[in-house]
């Protein structure tokens, strides 16, 4: 038996539960999913850097959550969820079609890259540098300084 594949889908699993029951539209759901993000792209970032054996299930673990999460994500921006949320940048409300088409552009680019799957822990870096242009672009314009 492949320990690897049934850790992946046994994570994978985790990953999509924990989609669902923190899709509720609140500060902690966004949070939740953001977190979800962020330890894809370190699993993968891990990979790029070396300080991880490359692992395709690994890798296609990471890209099918950052591209399923990000799909989902501007969902959690229901109107009037701005109240006390700290991060959150009013001009994500404001500028709603455009937020949703940042979070679009980085599930297309997880699911390209999922699809070309890299093969070495070159081509994940460069996957990482993609997804990453997008994350950073869309926290500049609509996350706030903590």
């Amino acid at each position: 038996m492949n320990w690897k594949a049934v850790a992946a889908a046994a994570a994978m699993a985790g990953l999509a539960v924990g989609s669902v029951t923190a899709a509720d539209g609140t500060q902690d759901s966004r949070v939740a999913q953001m977190k979800q993000m962020g330890g894809s792209t370190g699993a993968l970032s891990a990979i790029a850097k070396g300080s991880k054996p490359y692992d395709a299930e690994a890798v296609k673990a990471a890209l099918t959550t950052i591209a399923t999460t990000a799909k989902a994500f501007p969902e959690q921006f229901k109107p009037g969820s701005d109240m006390n949320d700290p991060g959150a940048s009013p001009k994500i409300w404001e500028n709603m079609e455009d937020f949703k088409a940042r979070s679009e552009k980085l599930s297309a680019d997880a699911e390209t890259a999922l699809a070309q799957l890299p093969a070495d822990a070159a081509a994940v870096g460069a996957a990482v540098n993609t997804l990453g242009a997008n994350c950073a672009g869309c926290h500049k314009a609509y996350r706030l300084s903590k």
